[in-house]
């Protein structure tokens, strides 16, 4: 499977598509940016784009773009409570090393840019 969400990502996502009814589901992926070169995109799907992976948790669907998924292979997609705080919180096994903030993260040379 290319992604899971946990329980508790998949109410906080289903709370947060609740105010986009025109919303197909999440789009799940990453951009080029920060010390280690890639940071996770969480955003809401308002289209099917050629090429997207779609998968499919507890009823709410999960958006990939072709560029993202060897980036993302095998996530695990968490929501955690930390005193004030709250985010979303990724188990990557494509992950091979983050920066000291913890804002962006490497993969294997070997997949595509």
């Amino acid at each position: 499977m290319a992604v899971t969400l946990t329980p508790a990502a998949l109410e906080r996502a289903r709370q947060f598509l609740a105010r986009e009814p025109q919303a197909l589901g999440l789009r799940f992926g990453v951009r080029r940016t920060g010390c280690s070169g890639l940071a996770y995109v969480v955003e809401v799907a308002a289209e099917n784009l050629p090429g997207d992976t779609v998968v499919e948790a507890g009823g709410l669907k999960v958006f990939i773009d072709p560029a993202s998924l060897p980036h993302v292979e095998g996530a695990e997609i968490d929501f955690q409570r930390r005193g004030l705080n709250q985010e979303f919180v990724f188990r990557n096994p494509q992950a091979t090393g983050a920066c000291g903030c913890g804002e962006s993260f490497t993969t294997r040379g070997d997949l595509p840019a």
